[in-house]
């Protein structure tokens, strides 16, 4: 597993390090690693361009004792100072005793124009409120120039705790972060400037609460249910899908096929659709007698396409199992009816729903969507998955957001987010925690939207026919 923590966490681990260590061994560290990386990036050292844009923080001292290595490896190597009087002294006198220079004033744009390599070492994980005037125009030369763009332990102009943009920010190709991920390396839209990030390990010990958990394929495969010898289909768990309408019999075609696929025993349809469920899923058991009289569930998945059902919705709500509400079942779900549950709840809304739960534009979700996913949890006193660029889970007890590595833009087509429920609603029924079902449903869902792709279009039910192939790749 993956993990992301706060500021205020990393900087204390490394104020801890830092008071057992020679002074200055910590900056070396991550200076080596950030070298490293460099190196590796260039394939050649020997006669590169590096430019080094300096600021003022450690950062910029990271930068110059990097850029320090990369000259004593033949680089011919600049650094462009941003802060001239507020420069690490140590670092700068490193990297001119290696035969590095400091560019001259009016220089720094046709030295990023000629570059291999640019080293943003502009802002550490303290800054806010985007790049200052004097940086971004050197950053918006650096994106636009042929050279490499590797930051400093995150982008600069990015907003470390919370994954915002909030200004002008640097677009990188590489990210070499120090100790631990940083939630903004994690979470869109601050993720898309830090292209491919490296973790260098400088022995900071971290706490166990970590800001952010990111699932890999063992954590998942741990959580997947297994039906056991004498297991039959009611023990392994039924969901039951209540969705679809006269308008959109497909969502609920669609959800039952995400539920066929997601680990329960059976999968119950109640609503109008019955007789599309039953055309594609004759294995479905269907009723057209309500909640209530279906039979007994060990789940719900309630409100993709139910229209204006608001009753089916209530009637599901005051069920004492674990409840998935989504789609139209968000619009129509009373708030006090949800927070009143004493059952398990989860929400999955993207951004668009999510903003009109929270009663705010819908910019606002994607500007913030840690803070937003954090407060409707906190708001509804359930868990709540945001669907999206990077879908997010988050537990009404506060603790840490998960945050989901797979996925494709492709999975942006209609009737995805209606089997990504289905799958999240079964896995509830076999069992699982709303956070765990969420979590593990999400990845299954990313994972096999790639598969489905593979690169090209994709339509929903491709997704779903992709999940069992996805499972086997995570348990293998």
């Amino acid at each position: 597993m993956r993990t992301a923590y706060s500021v205020e966490t990393v900087r204390t681990a490394e104020r801890e390090l830092m008071a057992r260590l020679p002074g200055g061994a910590l900056m070396q560290r991550a200076a080596a690693g950030l070298a490293a990386a460099c190196a590796d990036l260039l394939g050649r050292v020997y006669g590169r361009r590096v430019v080094l844009l300096v600021g003022s923080g450690d950062n910029g001292g990271d930068a110059l004792y990097a850029g320090a290595r990369l000259a004593r490896r033949g680089a011919g190597v600049a650094a462009v100072l941003l802060a001239p009087g507020h420069t690490h002294p140590g670092g700068l006198a490193a990297l001119r005793a290696a035969g590095g220079t400091v560019a001259a004033p009016g220089a720094a744009e046709d030295l990023i124009d000629r570059a291999d390599l640019v080293v943003d070492g502009i802002v550490g994980i303290g800054g806010s409120g985007g790049l200052r005037p004097g940086a971004t125009p050197l950053a918006a030369r650096a994106a636009g120039s042929r050279a490499a763009v590797v930051a400093v332990d995150l982008p600069s102009g990015v907003e470390a705790d919370t994954g915002e943009v909030r200004g002008a920010a640097v677009r990188a190709d590489l990210t070499v972060t120090f100790g631990t991920h940083k939630p903004a390396l994690l979470v869109d839209p601050a993720r898309e400037y830090a292209g491919t990030v490296r973790l260098v390990d400088i022995g900071l010990d971290l706490p166990s609460g970590a800001a952010l958990e990111a699932l890999q394929h063992a954590d998942v495969a741990a959580l997947l249910p297994r039906p056991a010898a004498e297991s039959d289909k009611y023990r392994r768990g039924v969901v039951g899908i209540a969705a679809g309408s006269a308008r959109y019999p497909g969502a609920a075609v669609l959800a039952v096929s995400g539920a066929l696929r997601g680990g329960a025993g059976a999968v119950r349809y109640v609503g109008p659709a019955g007789q599309a469920v039953i055309a594609r899923f004759p294995e479905t058991l269907v009723s057209d007698r309500g909640p209530h009289r279906a039979g007994r569930v060990q789940a719900w998945v309630v409100g993709p396409g139910a229209g204006d059902d608001a009753d089916t919705v209530a009637e599901v709500l005051a069920e004492d199992v674990p409840v998935l509400i989504d789609a139209d079942g968000l619009r129509l779900a009373d708030p006090g009816a949800v927070r009143a549950r004493t059952a398990p709840t989860l929400m999955t809304p993207h951004a668009g729903e999510a903003a009109a739960l929270l009663g705010v534009a819908r910019e606002e979700v994607e500007e913030a969507r840690l803070s937003s996913v954090r407060e409707l949890a906190a708001r509804y006193g359930a868990t709540v998955l945001l669907k999206g660029s990077t879908t997010l889970v988050a537990a009404a007890d506060g603790g840490p957001v998960r945050v989901n590595p797979t996925g494709t833009p492709w999975l942006a087509t209609a009737g995805s987010g209606d089997v990504l429920s289905g799958l999240a609603g079964s896995l509830l029924a076999a069992g699982l925690p709303a956070l765990d079902a969420g979590s593990v449903a999400a990845y299954l869902h990313g994972l096999a939207g790639r598969f489905a792709s593979d690169g090209a279009p994709a339509g929903a039910h491709d997704v779903a026919e992709a999940i069992p192939e996805a499972w086997r790749d995570v348990r293998d």
